[in-house]
This record gives C-alpha cells, structure tokens and sequence, in this order.
C-alpha cells in the first residue's frame, strides 16, 4: 500500500478541497490569489471584492437606480482594513460590524445634491448573491517581514477571508493545528488575516475542533451534529467515490453556504473584548426554540417551554444568540426581549453581556423604570430582576402582545411562585422560555409541563464529555465535635435566671439548633486550619484559587479572624449587610457585634454595599484573592475560572447544592478538574458506577440527570496508576533506567521527547490530586506512594536536563506552576527550580549556570549546538552567508563526532569555539575588500553571491559570444566581448573578478534599499515594486555592460531575497 496516502495533503486536505468545491465553494490556484493580493502581506482579494461591490451595491434617486462611483468602491475596500492598533479583537469587532451592517457613503446626485447611501460587503439577505471561494497553500508575510505563513485552506465570502482550517494527517493530533492557529494569529505572525475570519478549525480527518479568532486552546469545541438529516443527505449527494469521515461531517456541519450565514451573522458575538462562536447545543437549543415558538398553544399564544444547560455550558450567551436571532429574524412582528433574572448580579452579568451585541439593550434599574421601558418601547431588550414586577404589576400595567419574549433565567425558582404569577399578568401574552442550570426535580417535572414542554436539554455528563467544563472530583472530609453538655447546661442556668421561662426556652432553642452548634469556635478553628494547609500546600502557587460556603455571616467573619491569624493565605469575606437574611440567618444575626464591626469597617473603605461587592469580586476574579469567604452571594450566577476549589461548610441541598459546585467547573487554561471538599457530609452515597447520589436531597433528582456530575476522589487513584505505567512504558526500550545521561540521549528524537513531556504533565497533575487528598493518600500502600513520588522526581530532572540540552521551550506552560507546586511541596528536591524560557546564547553568564546544571560533557556540547542552530534559523536571512558559515562548521562537528573522529571533550571544545566566535560575530566567510564595515553590503553579498554562485559554471564551458545578448527580448549592443554558457554570460572565470562583481551588486543593491528605506514600508507595495524595478534594473545594466547575465527567474530569486534580508535588516 502507499504510504503517501497517509500524509496529510492526501487524507485530510485534498478531500476537504474536493469536498469544499462541491459545496459551491470556486477553487483559486495560488497564483490566482496572487493577482488578486498585491503582496503577501495584503490578504483580501480585492479584485473579487471589488467586483462584488459594484455588483450587489445600488441606491436609487429621483426613480433612478445608480452605481457607487469607482472613488467610493475603492474607499469602501480600503476602510474594511482596519489597522490593528487596538489589537486583534477590537479590530475584528469593527471589521465584524461593517459586514454585518454595511457602511455609509456620500455620493453627488442630481443638481450637485451629496447625500449618503449604504454599502453593504456581504448580501446577507440574499445570500446566494456573494460569491464563495476556497483555496490553498495560502502564504501570508507577517508586519516585520520576518516570517511567511502558509495556512493551508483559506475559504473567501466576497474575496474576504472567512474561515481558516489548518490540516494534519491521522498520526498527529488535532490539537497541534490548534496550537499552529493560535500562534499564527499572534502580534508577530499574521493576525492581519484572522482579523476577518469568522470559523477557524483544526481537523486530521477523524478528529476536529473549531473555535474562532482569538479563542484559547482550552475552549475549542467539538461539534456533534444533531440535524443528523441534513449530514445524512449532504453525505449521500456530495461523497460517492469513499467512505465519509469525521472530518468531512463537520465540514458539512460548519460550512455549508446555509450554515456559515447563521453561524457568522447569529453566533457570533463580543463579550467584554473576547470574541465567541456558539457550540453546537447552543446552536441547536435556539434552532429548536424557534421551532417552537412559531407553533401555538391552546390559548393562540406563542408556545412557551424550557431550556436545560447544564452550569458553565454558556447558558448566558444562549440567551444573547437567541434574543440577536428573534430581533434580526423577526424583525417584521416588531419583537420585544425581556430577561428576567431573580438576583442583581446575573442581571448586570446578562445586561453587560448584550452591550456587546448589535441590539439596543436597556437595564431596568427599578420598577417605576421598568414601567417606562416597558411604555417607551424604545428598547430591544429589557433586562430586569423578577421583583421589579411588584412594582409593576401594581400599576395596571399591561402589554398584551404576543411578540414579547419573556426569557427567564434560573426557572426553577424564579419562574413558579408569586413574582411569577404577578409577571404573567404584566405580560399575559408573552412567549416565556425558561432556562435552568441545574436538572429539574421530580417534583417539578408536572410544573414544568404547565408551563411549557422541554424543548431542549444538555446535560452534566453532554458537558463533561464535550470538555465544556471540568469534571468534579468529591473528597467528604468531617470535624468531630464533642459537646460538653454538662457545663453548657450550667453555663445556660446561671446566664439565663433573670429571665422569664418563655425567654429562657426561646434562647434554649436557638443555642441547642445544630446551626448554633457547628457555629462554635473551637470547630471553626479546626476546619480553618484545615483549609489553610489543604490550600497552602496544594494549591496556593498553582495560580487557582478557591470559595468557602459558610451558614451564617458571623461564621464567615470568624473564619477571616482565623485565616489572617494564619497569615499563609489572601482571604477576604463577601456578605450582605447585617440587617439582610443570607444563608441561614434569623432576623436576630443582624445585631451580631462581629458582623456590625467587619460591616462598618467595609462601608468606611468602599463607601456603599454596591462597591464593596464588586471591589471584592473583580479582586478575586482576577487572581489577587486565595480564598474566598461567602454565605449565599454568588454562589449562583457567578462566573469565576480560576476558582478551582469549594471548601463547604455549608447546609445546602437540591438545586442550591448543585449551583455552588458549578462554581468550580469552569474551563481555564491548566484547569483539568473541580475539588469539593466537603466538611458537612451532604453527599452520603456517591457511587459514579451506578450513578446513585443520595444525601443534600440529590435523591429527589432523576437519577440519569445527574449523571457525570462528580466522581469520587479515590477514583483517581486509578488515573494515577494508568499515567504511571504509561510514562514508564516510553521507556521500555532504554536498557538501564536509572541512567540519566542514557535516558536524555533516548530523548534526543523531538517526537519523544514531546510525548515525554505530556506523560510526565499528566502524571503530575494526577499525582497532585492524590496526594492533596487524606481520603485518596491513605488509599494508596506507603511503598507506592514513594514510588510515585521518586518517579516524578527524577523525571523532572530529567524535563529540566534535556529542555536546556536540546532547547525547548516550556512545554505545557500552563501546568508548570502545579508541577513546581508539587516539587516544593511533597518531594525533597534540591535545586530543582521552574523552568523558564530558554536562555538566549549571547547571554554568556546565564548560560553557563544553565550548562554547569548538565552532566555529561555530551550534554553541554549538545545543549550549545541546539542553541547554535535556533539562534541561526532565526537570523538566517539578515546575512544568509554570514549564518551558513557556522552551520557549516556546526555540521562537520556533529559529523566528526558521529563518525567517533573525536571525543566527547573535543566534541565540546569545538563547540565551544564555534560558540565564541559566534557571540563575537568572527566569521569565515572572506568579504571583498571594498565591503569592509559596511555590514548591510555584507549581508546583501551573502544573499546575492548565494543565488549567482549556483548559475556559476566551470571555464571550460565558457564560449565566446558571436549574437548580440538579448534582455527581455530586445538586442544589447556591447563594447567588450563577452563568455555564454547556456543562458549565462560572464566577464571572466576568475573567482576574484566573480567576486568583486557580486560585491559590486551588493554595494549597488544596499544603495537601492537606503534610497527606498522609508517607515512601516512591510505592506507598501508602492516601495516593494520601485526596490524590484530598481534591481532588475540593475542587472540590466550589467547584462548591457556585458558583465553577466541571468535569467529572469534568478534575478526574480535574487530580488526576493534581497526584500527579505532587508525587511530584517531595515526596520524604517
């Protein structure tokens, strides 16, 4: 069989091609693209644009339908490229709104009149009238010059880039495509093209992700097709010849004409300067919703129903992409949008949300304001708290219509009870959907029924599976508390004898409740403590952080009193005000004097209730804060990332218990799973194997629905042994696996090396769990442990060994603060500090230390050569000569030493020379004397005598020319006699003349650069042509003189080159 059937042109791009044309995407060659472009650096093709402008771009006036003039249809291609100068997605957002809703310009009409008329890029209502394009091989030249990036399918809506899909063959995993995207969209690659695009994706034929410009490696999504129709048929009618892939099924599922109109013009938005594309069941919930509401029920009214959207699967943004799609969709029944939420943080959360959008939101900031937005109609989109309705309902206020659309966040409290009620009269018309996070109860199912069908559910497990959110990993940990009845009893009696019996029974019941009981001191002090050292230990330099669910304010305070007597952690308290019930406060808890006194203090600091919160809340979003002390807020509707573990101490049951445990599955880069750590036994079985939970009133829930929601922390027990034995499996071959210098030498294949490192990351990030938990530690035997232990110590000497020896960069960068966490904290490791980037080669004094930490003299001589050679691919082309010179060197070096010529010590002697001189830039390349200190002309010899020493040939087949020399088909007369060897002619053989000659070239080509040298000329193609002009002039003149001549495809080479070198060199 053919091996080359499995490189990635043959399996996965050229049937994406194939599949793509057949799509009604028109295939371009490169040199198509070419023509279109101008340069490299320009990614729009504009001759396509530009065609589309004129075509699908009329006004009319005085009955007259007319065409935008030439000046306005140029102006319109130059104003849809933004300059980046407020970065890659700021810019996409502006780029983003003018093909969505178009631009302004004046044109003259009639009289002289100027009046303004809109142009739109991409005709969105008819879309079948743009034109769609798809190419290959797509090369792009970053701002500086410095690099060329080749994207390998490029799909054009209108000559604009729309979609950017990078390609791997099966043996390599979608994810590296994913890492090339992410780096090919940075400052110093070719951001200037993501600016426009829209889908991005990353396939090898059986695995696929997509994401879109500026989305991070961890939020990349998988998409499972749900039409599964429309796959189908696609399939049959477009792939006959072969059997379907995954990869063809997604690229049905994303870039069918019909489906990139909706997924660019309904799903996708800006939220807070992150730009998101929908994941599929975002997708297919609004698909399904609009089904619904275009159907009645038996009232006439538009059919109501609910959404479950398991926490931290994008519910908020669900709500956007469905309010943007009923607005743009239905614009003909004049639609209104109304979000109801029932706590104030989720509706600024929502509200902040829409102002990111194309819609025109508007937050009732009370309920009089609620009445006048709702009289007003001025606003798509109405976000209020549900008891603003109070205020509304007594009004007498009603809107009858049945074009509003009531979406209700968090149903299953907000939506069944009194405020509820009162709402429905407001608006008795309406179409409510509800959305939940949590699985309905059984209890709630008949509520639900009446108030609408489920339209559409994606569930805890839908969301684990799809890496939508971390898994939940339960460690049950318990306090004993010993209760000296005896004493309390007396203490009670002689505190309580001025009272009458009534008052002595009231105080008896409120100091003998459990809640009074798990509030005393002593218990606080000892779960603080082990809070403190779970954390400190565990967690504290690993970058994530961590909540505490506590019952009461005063409970909350006193467990700040014991964390900052600790003095380890950064803790602060976030609670209502003392005359507010939270958690499980009585009315009495507000007269707490500890509470009154951290309140006050609060209030003098921050001013108001409002900026306190939210002073607190930003500090631990943004990682200044360790732990997290609340009572009831935002332990629903706050979104947090780097919350990584919740420590309960805490009554919760139901819904409240799984909202607070959705806290911690958000997804952040180096986040693989969410700790619960429970100090009030709430979760009394837990058993993932037959998905039975019970305890906290879990067992009030269809079991099914709570499937995947949280596993047992003495499973990963079994993660750990599996991540053991695989990383000790790389390593079956290696004959002594105690010797490091062995083991590095193993190493040396980069393919083995990475897979190195990714078995060693996630062994460590098992290890760390285990060994962070009592329950887990304790369920391993002490001898394994050690063996675990010593295992990840030695191989991360071994990580720290070969990454400066061959000179890689981090790997994993985002695990590296748990991996030193883990180091520092449970093994004696001397020394061992975390890795960095690589030291740079011209740092002589950083890296010798870094060399001192090697072992073998193989070693050093190795880490040098590989620093040698990165710094030499990087610089190559500002003086390719120059460079070539000690690859050469470094080349017979590694020769000689493979060969056994010389030793391990002469190895790293010559090393080291070539090192030296590389750092004092001796070279032994021999310039002509005429370029002495002119360091450009030295690069620019380089880069010409590089490309003419190759058309150079022998003297003996050199012969006298009898025909007149042609250049570009016209005859050149000369006075001197010249040599022509097949199309070549030249002066004289002699190698000294060969050389003043290509030094002279050199001089004249540094002179044509410093004339054309101007600032930020990357993308001037103005300059780019009158430097390539000027060259071939150049050899024209030569060719006229009789000096030399070469063919246009080497002086074409020659100026190339010469721009490159020059770009590096010149930096205006």
């Amino acid at each position: 069989m053919d091996g080359n059937l499995y490189l990635e042109d043959n399996i996965s791009k050229k049937p994406a091609l194939e599949l793509l044309q057949k799509m009604g995407y028109t295939y371009l060659t490169v040199e198509e693209c070419n023509l279109q472009r101008g340069s490299k650096y320009q990614v729009l093709l504009k001759g396509i644009l530009r065609n589309q402008l004129r075509r699908m771009n009329r006004f009319e006036f005085g009955g007259l339908e007319q065409e935008f003039s030439s000046a306005n249809i140029e102006r319109a291609i130059e104003d849809l490229d933004e300059p980046l100068t407020d970065g890659l997605i700021k810019t996409s957002e502006k780029i983003y709104d003018a093909l969505m809703l178009g631009k302004s310009y004046q044109e003259t009409v009639g009289a002289g009149k100027v009046l303004s008329f809109d142009l739109k890029y991409i005709d969105w209502d008819h879309f079948e009238n743009n034109v769609f394009h798809v190419t290959e091989e797509y090369s792009v030249d970053s701002y500086d010059g410095e690099r060329t990036v080749r994207t390998d399918i490029v799909l054009f809506v209108n000559g604009i880039p729309f979609a950017v899909i990078e390609c791997k063959a099966p043996y390599i995993l979608a994810e590296q495509g994913v890492e090339q995207m992410i780096r090919n969209q940075q400052e110093d690659y070719i951001p200037h093209l993501f600016k426009y695009v829209q889908i991005v994706m990353a396939t090898n034929k059986n695995s696929v992700k997509y994401a879109t410009t500026g989305t991070g490696k961890k939020y990349w999504s998988v998409w499972k097709e749900e039409d599964t129709d429309f796959v189908e048929k696609a399939k049959k009618k477009l792939i006959t010849d072969r059997m379907a892939t995954v990869q063809d099924e997604n690229m049905i599922s994303l870039f069918s004409l019909h489906r990139l109109k909706e997924l660019s013009k309904y799903f996708v938005l800006y939220d807070a300067n992150v730009k998101k594309i929908c994941r599929y069941q975002q997708f297919f919930a609004i698909k399904e919703i609009i089904k619904t509401i275009n159907t009645n029920d038996a009232k006439g009214n538009r059919q109501s129903g609910v959404i479950w959207h398991t926490q931290g699967s994008g519910k908020s943004l669900t709500m956007v992409m469905l309010a943007k799609y009923i607005l743009l969709e239905m614009a003909k029944y004049e639609p209104k949008v109304v979000i109801v939420t029932d706590r104030k943080e989720l509706d600024k959360q929502i509200a902040k949300t829409f102002m990111h959008t194309r819609c025109k939101p508007a937050r009732a900031t009370s309920g009089k304001n609620l009445i006048d937005l709702i009289n007003e109609g001025k606003a798509d989109i109405i976000t209020t708290i549900i008891n603003k309705f109070n205020t509304v309902e007594s009004s007498g206020l009603k809107n009858v219509g049945r074009d509003v659309f009531v979406l209700v966040d968090e149903s299953h409290r907000s939506n069944y009870g009194e405020l509820a009620a009162k709402m429905r009269v407001v608006f008795p018309n309406a179409c409510y959907i509800g959305f939940t996070g949590t699985p309905l109860m059984k209890s709630e199912r008949n509520t639900m029924t009446k108030f609408g069908k489920l339209i559409h559910k994606y569930t805890i497990k839908d969301g684990v599976d799809d890496r939508a959110i971390v898994p939940l990993i339960y460690e049950g940990r318990f306090v004993e508390q010993t209760v000296d009845e005896a004493n309390i009893d007396l203490w009670f009696k002689q505190t309580t004898k001025r009272l009458t019996e009534s008052q002595r029974e009231d105080l008896k019941r409120k100091w003998s409740s459990m809640k009074r009981l798990a509030s005393t001191e002593a218990r606080i002090k000892r779960i603080a403590l082990d809070i403190n050292n779970h954390f400190a230990e565990g967690y504290k330099d690993t970058g994530f952080k961590a909540i505490l669910a506590t019952n009461r304010k005063r409970d909350a305070v006193s467990y700040l009193a014991c964390f900052e007597q600790f003095g380890d952690l950064k803790c602060e308290v976030c609670i209502s005000a003392p005359d507010m019930r939270e958690g499980v406060d009585s009315i009495d808890d507000g007269a707490d004097s500890r509470v009154i006194t951290y309140w006050s203090k609060m209030m003098k600091k921050y001013g108001d209730a409002d900026a306190y919160e939210d002073s607190v809340k930003n500090r631990f979003v943004d990682g200044e804060v360790d732990i997290l002390i609340v009572c009831s807020k935002l332990l629903t509707g706050f979104d947090a990332p780097l919350c990584q573990v919740l420590y309960i101490d805490k009554e919760l049951k139901e819904h409240g218990l799984l909202q607070a445990i959705a806290r911690t599955n958000r997804l952040y880069d180096g986040k693989d799973y969410g700790l619960i750590v429970d100090y009030r036994g709430l979760i009394q079985k837990l058993d993932d194997a037959m998905n039975v939970y019970s305890g906290a009133g879990l067992e009030n829930f269809e079991t099914r629905d709570l499937k995947g929601t949280i596993v047992d922390i003495v499973s990963v027990v079994g993660n750990l042994r599996q991540s053991y034995s695989r990383l000790e499996d790389l390593f079956a071959s290696v004959k002594n696996k105690n010797d490091a210098e062995e083991i590095e030498v193993f190493l040396s294949d980069e393919k083995k090396r990475n897979e190195f490192y990714d078995l060693l990351c996630q062994f460590g990030k098992d290890l760390s769990v285990v060994l962070n938990s009592e329950v887990a530690y304790e369920d391993i035997p002490k001898d394994e442990r050690i063996t675990y232990q010593n295992t990840f110590a030695f191989y991360s000497k071994i990580r720290r060994s070969v990454k400066i020896r061959y000179c890689d960069a981090i790997d994993n960068s985002e695990y590296e603060p748990l991996m030193q966490n883990l180091l520092d904290t449970h093994m004696s490791v001397a020394g061992l500090k975390q890795i960095t980037e690589p030291v740079d080669i011209f740092n002589q004094s950083d890296l010798e230390k870094e060399l001192e930490k090697l072992g073998s003299l193989r070693a050093k001589a190795d880490a040098i050569q590989s620093k040698l050679a990165k710094s030499i691919s990087i610089k190559r082309h500002e003086n390719p000569a120059y460079y070539d010179s000690f690859s050469k060197r470094i080349k017979n070096t590694l020769r000689e030493y493979k060969d056994r010529i010389i030793t391990d010590a002469e190895y790293l002697a010559k090393m080291r020379s070539i090192m030296a001189d590389y750092a004092a830039g001796v070279s032994t390349v021999k310039y002509p004397e005429k370029l002495k200190n002119n360091v450009h002309a030295q690069a620019f010899y380089g880069v010409v005598s590089a490309i003419l020493e190759d058309e150079w040939k022998p003297t003996s087949a050199l012969m006298m020319a009898e025909e007149p020399v042609e250049y570009g088909g016209k005859p050149v007369s000369s006075g001197e006699p010249s040599f022509v060897m097949e199309d070549h002619i030249y002066a004289a053989s002699n190698v000294q003349l060969r050389r003043d000659m290509f030094a002279d070239i050199a001089l004249e080509v540094t002179n044509i650069v410093e004339k054309h040298n101007q600032v930020d000329w990357t993308d001037n193609k103005s300059i780019h042509d009158k430097i390539a002009q000027d060259i071939d002039d150049l050899f024209y003149k030569y060719e006229c003189a009789g000096k030399c001549k070469f063919s246009f495809d080497v002086i074409d080479k020659v100026i190339e080159n010469v721009k490159t070198t020059a770009l590096r060199r010149f930096k205006g």
